[in-house]
């Protein structure tokens, strides 16, 4: 690496000869205004030449890349992973190792020539170059192998990461191990998915193939039985656990999965669980109050889900004035957010709801309390002229369902969400 010192070496610039300066005077530089990125890495007093060399090799990797000269890059990184070599009280020892990972998968992955071999090299080199990130580089190199297909191969190293141990290590590791353990798993399930999908277009049944899908099922289920009892959001791994459930008609223990996942106290709160669970009672034919159940929790902790059009539908279907008087706090709920806004589906729903409830005497009073603590701002949201015109223009069948609306939900004001004004107003 000192060989490279005298090629890392700023170019010397020699000033003109200038007859009218006297040789006294020195040139002032000239300081860009540009903001400039910090140095990585700035000279110390006790600096050495190997230290001194490693941090123009870095600087030099930084601007090569900044630049996406990749082949320079790669040329100098080459050189630079002798910084892994130093034992000295200067070096930073992990920071290190965990920068020339990054750096050279970065350059890997623009480089036009790099290969699955070159990335197999560095991750390798890293795992052993120390134990305290060895999980996640394991993790990380999976992940890539996925990426490219390679399945088994992925499983496999994450087979050696799960039962890799080094002392108190371990125990600082546990959660990082819990991760590997989970990923394995699903790459069980991914497996198990690609030999029910080859059952399926099989014009017979092998059993042994069956055996062996089942037994990655087993494999799977083991794991993430336990993954799930740890607090945390497990989405993809929910998912995969109960198709695998369902595929072997255990609807009883997919369902408890799913519940506890929904309502656990120890897991944070989460909306997908509960959107899982209720798919999977409408997938089995589960009665209306416990559709209604869930979607009433999912509906506290986001209100502009998309399934409020299904619970505001089942609360329209009932015939009791509360769960009406629910379905219209839903729907302008709803409507409070502007991703709503010109849905057709939403307005019709609010309209056929207002619709029944005019069959009551005081359904103006109903209406004017949920529209309450919206009379400043809602008219503005949803009625103004500009959205009239745009309507009229671009959503004809929504400005139909809107127009009648504006009067009953904001009579105090007068608006000029109307076709009839709008075109009046363009004609004069």
């Amino acid at each position: 690496m000192d060989d490279l010192e005298n090629e890392l070496q700023p170019p010397v610039e020699f000033n003109e000869p200038n007859d009218s300066l006297d040789d006294t005077v020195t040139p002032q530089k000239k300081r860009s205004r540009l903001p400039l990125a910090e140095p990585f890495f700035v000279a110390t007093p006790k600096e050495t030449g190997f230290h001194r060399t490693a941090r123009l090799c870095l600087e030099r990797i930084r601007e090569a890349m900044l630049h996406h000269r990749w082949q320079e890059a790669a040329e100098y990184m080459a050189c630079y992973p002798q910084m892994l070599q130093d034992t000295s009280v200067v070096s930073l020892g992990l920071d290190y190792k965990e920068m020339i990972r990054r750096i050279s998968i970065e350059i890997l992955h623009h480089h036009p020539k790099s290969s699955m071999e070159d990335y197999n090299i560095i991750y390798e080199r890293m795992k052993h170059s120390g134990v305290k990130q060895y999980l996640m580089i394991c993790l990380e190199h999976s992940f890539h192998l996925l990426l490219h297909g390679q399945f088994e191969n992925a499983k496999r190293h994450l087979s050696a990461a799960q039962s890799w141990r080094y002392g108190k290590e371990s125990a600082r590791q546990q959660q990082k191990a819990k991760l590997i353990q989970a990923y394995r798993s699903l790459l069980d399930y991914i497996i198990w998915c690609d030999k029910k999908n080859a059952s399926r277009n099989s014009t017979f049944t092998d059993p042994e193939s069956s055996q062996e899908m089942h037994n990655y099922f087993r494999q799977a289920a083991v794991n993430l039985k336990e993954i799930l009892k740890l607090p945390g959001v497990w989405d993809p791994f929910i998912l995969s656990y109960v198709e695998m459930l369902e595929f072997y008609d255990a609807k009883e223990k997919a369902n408890n999965v799913l519940n506890n996942y929904a309502y656990d106290s120890s897991f944070p709160p989460n909306p997908n669980a509960l959107v899982y669970l209720y798919q999977f009672l409408q997938r089995h034919g589960a009665s209306k109050r416990k559709l209604m159940k869930n979607l009433k929790v999912l509906c506290h902790l986001v209100p502009s889900h998309e399934l409020m059009l299904d619970y505001s539908s089942f609360l329209l279907e009932s015939e009791e004035t509360r769960d009406l008087q629910k379905g219209l706090a839903v729907v302008l709920d709803m409507l409070d957010y502007a991703c709503w806004r010109t849905n057709l589906d939403v307005w019709k729903r609010l309209k056929d709801i207002i619709d029944k409830l005019q069959l009551s005497e005081d359904w103006k009073d109903v209406v004017a309390e949920k529209m309450a603590a919206r009379k400043e701002w809602w008219a503005a949201l949803h009625f103004t002229r500009f959205l009239a015109t745009e309507d009229a223009l671009q959503r004809p069948q929504l400005m139909k369902v809107k127009a009648p609306l504006s009067k009953i939900l904001c009579p105090e004001i007068t608006l000029t969400y109307s076709a009839g004004q709008i075109i009046g107003g363009e004609k004069s």
